[in-house]
């Protein structure tokens, strides 16, 4: 739900920059120009009437101009919307225009040089990219209508731009004389030519609200990503621990399973054994190999079990008693032996179920060796055959195989 959550984020920031009219991109219209020195060549139109308010738009009697450039100026403007200028001005106050509240009877120079201090007021108002209204302070020295002044001023004007270089500029000046008693107040208009240069540029406002959206969008994309990323792992870490927990079960049923297995196997194998065991086992007479009634009743009844388990393996070890040389006694016990298993293959036990071994006089059951008198008794007891199960189960079926 949190990444769901977050992708709907990421699609309402991007729809919001869409409504509100944002190219979701950079473009060169989100850049501007943040800093620069730049020049002017223009005309400038000067208002000395001594009532430049009164009026204002007097072209004809007021406004004095010359027909060619007339104003050059320099300045360094930074980042912060400060600007500093310098500028130097001609003109002429025509024969028969008012200057000073006085019709002048010959043409008269006018000279001018400015300082300033200006404010691009898109500081404020935000960029736009084309259209930079700025206002200053400055002072500056005059010299017109034959008298010098120095002047305190303060500047409006604005810029408007052909591309990042290259654009126009008005502004009107107003100049008050710090000399009021030979000179009056008067305006200056100026219109020019721009130029930048060493500029260096940087977003507009519409460019950093878009860069701002951006990250707000990588963010939230990065955020919705991470939390993928830690749902699959999670669900990748769920799966495996779900598919360990599996096969540990499994693998506990098995060994359950397996330990039941080997239990009832056992419990078989001691039943039978008791089975076996309870029938005792075949003896022979002195130097004999021969099976009496007795024995074969025996045996017949171990084919009994043999044959109620088919899987049953069984192996028959023959012994004799010490009485004899080893040799002898080790032949009678193989006969011994092999008498047992022919007679038991004659009852229909297959030959690959019986195994034999002979001892000899190997594996006496009691003191009776050659060195020792025994009553014949305890001799008899280890003339002998013995029964032991070898194998029962599945091993009996893959061997048959």
């Amino acid at each position: 739900m949190k990444a769901i959550s977050s992708a709907v984020t990421v699609f309402a920031l991007f729809f919001t920059a869409v409504l509100l009219g944002q190219d979701v991109q950079l473009t060169e219209k989100d850049s501007i120009v943040k800093s620069s020195w730049m020049v002017s060549l223009g005309i400038n139109i000067v208002d000395d009437s001594g009532d430049e308010f009164g009026n204002l738009l007097d072209l004809r009697d007021g406004w004095n101009t010359v027909p060619f450039p007339s104003r050059v100026s320099i300045g360094r403007y930074f980042d912060s919307g400060i600007g500093l200028e310098a500028i130097g001005t001609y003109n002429r106050y025509n024969e028969g225009k008012i200057v000073d509240n006085m019709v002048i009877p010959e043409d008269i120079d006018y000279f001018g040089i400015d300082f300033r201090i200006s404010y691009d007021l898109n500081q404020i108002v935000g960029q736009t990219g084309f259209f930079d209204p700025y206002v200053g302070i400055g002072a500056g020295y005059t010299d017109a209508n034959n008298q010098g002044r120095g002047t305190y001023n303060a500047v409006v004007g604005f810029r408007t731009w052909f591309s990042d270089r290259v654009g126009l500029d008005f502004n009107s000046t107003g100049k008050w004389t710090m000399n009021t008693e030979n000179s009056t107040n008067h305006i200056q208009h100026a219109v020019g030519v721009v130029y930048q240069f060493d500029v260096k540029k940087g977003l507009s406002l519409r460019g950093e609200e878009k860069l701002e959206l951006f990250k707000e969008m990588e963010e939230e994309q990065k955020r919705v990503q991470d939390s993928i990323a830690a749902k699959e792992k999670a669900d990748e870490e769920a799966r495996l621990l779900a598919e360990r927990l599996k096969r540990e079960q499994e693998a506990a049923k098995l060994a359950e399973a397996e330990k039941a297995r080997k239990e009832a196997e056992e419990r078989r194998r001691t039943a039978i054994e008791n089975e076996i065991e309870s029938l005792g086992n075949v003896y022979f007479a002195l130097n004999s190999s021969y099976l009496t009634v007795n024995d074969k009743q025996l045996l017949d009844k171990l084919g009994q079990i043999l044959n109620k388990y088919p899987e049953l393996r069984i192996e028959v070890s023959a012994h004799t008693d010490s009485r004899g040389t080893e040799k002898y006694n080790q032949w009678l016990s193989e006969r011994r032996a092999d008498r047992t298993i022919a007679y038991m293959v004659s009852k229909g036990i297959t030959q690959n179920r019986l195994q034999t071994e002979a001892f000899g006089e190997e594996k006496l059951i009691n003191e009776c060796t050659d060195t020792v008198i025994c009553p014949e008794q305890k001799h008899a007891k280890n003339r002998r055959s013995e029964f032991k199960i070898l194998s029962f189960g599945r091993a009996i079926d893959r061997e048959a195989k």
